[in-house]
């Protein structure tokens, strides 16, 4: 067993190592999205991001998966109308892809760097996350019906730029499909996206919580389950997500 070195990093200086290398990786991936490129390969510098994701979240994580998934450019998730015309650049599209996928991933690390900012002020009697669910949840819930297919529902994710839906059998809902669904139970099982329904891949139980509810509760909650999408419900009835962009959002308001 190899000798564990210790390194004299607290959590907090590795969560803001992470977050400048993940930073400096989007500022790299800028000129690919230019006209004008630079020498840079693309083949180089996915091999670093996924390199990268890989230290930072794990090969088999959902973020590694979420850009495999985004690089390979699979045509669930172009608009109809632009495939039909034959002008859009589905390239580019792959490369939009990539850029959400390390901007989700910096979200991902700038909350747990304000989760560990708030624990430490915790210690000493200050921090907190007071506000509730409410007044940070997204109010439009955008839902697909279980028949649709999964091709439809990356459409629908891409042109509302959301990383879920509910699903809904026409009169409730019955389920919730994300960006990672996608990756996950459909690019990665080789799954045909113009004939397998949102049923086959969404996640038929999902956990809610009320919208009077504290955002540490919802925060918690997520940790928890291991998700990043949190329907929010009002006497059961869902009004709104929650997400963890949102609860980035929380920590900046509260933080001084």
């Amino acid at each position: 067993m190899p000798k564990r070195v210790r390194t004299g990093l607290t959590r907090s200086d590795i969560l803001d190592r992470y977050i400048e290398r993940v930073k400096q990786m989007l500022v790299k991936f800028q000129p690919f999205l230019s006209r004008k490129r630079g020498t840079a390969s693309l083949e180089d510098f996915d091999e670093a991001a996924e390199d990268l994701i890989g230290q930072v979240f794990g090969a088999a994580s959902e973020e590694s998966e979420a850009y495999f998934y985004a690089k390979s450019g699979e045509s669930i998730m172009l608009p109809e109308e632009a495939q039909e015309s034959g002008m859009h650049d589905v390239e580019r599209e792959t490369l939009q892809q990539r850029r959400q996928v390390l901007a989700s991933c910096l979200a991902d690390l700038e909350l747990r760097r304000r989760v560990q900012a708030t624990r430490e002020s915790s210690r000493h009697g200050k921090g907190g996350l007071r506000a509730t669910v409410e007044a940070y949840m997204s109010h439009d819930v955008r839902s697909i019906h279980r028949a649709a297919t999964i091709k439809e529902a990356g459409k629908l994710l891409l042109k509302h730029k959301v990383g879920s839906l509910m699903v809904d059998d026409g009169s409730r809902y019955i389920g919730i499909i994300t960006d990672a669904d996608l990756s996950r139970k459909a690019v990665a099982k080789g799954l045909d996206p113009n004939t397998t329904a949102v049923s086959a891949c969404m996640s038929k139980s999902f956990v809610t919580i009320e919208e009077d509810e504290p955002l540490s509760e919802a925060m918690a909650l997520m940790k928890k389950q291991g998700i990043r999408h949190l329907p929010v419900t009002a006497d059961g009835t869902v009004i709104g997500v929650l997400s963890v962009s949102d609860l980035v959002r929380a920590f900046q308001d509260a933080t001084p």
